[in-house]
């Protein structure tokens, strides 16, 4: 085998443990209401990854505020929140235009 073949495939597994290992677990209150008895659905995600720039930067600086909402209803929530971010990069995109 070449040595450069070897290093690359090295490289590209250690890459890829890497990545794996940055995973997130999972969410043990998924599905279980909050306090006021809700569950976070597609369109409390929508909203909180709309709003996701202006989180980051108060999570960042606070304790007492969460970047993702744990008690949601699982992939509809995601789904929400990451259309939302999305939307926020194409927003922008069109601007540079």
């Amino acid at each position: 085998m070449n040595k450069a073949l070897v290093v690359g495939f090295l490289f590209v597994f250690i890459l890829m443990l890497f990545t794996v290992s940055c995973v997130p677990g999972p969410n043990d209150v998924e599905k279980t209401p909050n306090r006021k008895g809700k569950v976070a659905s597609f369109w409390k995600g929508l909203w909180h990854g709309l709003i996701s720039p202006i989180t980051f930067v108060v999570f960042v600086f606070t304790k007492n505020v969460r970047f993702h909402e744990v008690h949601n209803n699982g992939g509809w929530y995601d789904f929400g929140f990451v259309l939302g971010a999305d939307r926020l990069t194409q927003i922008h995109e069109t601007d540079r235009r």
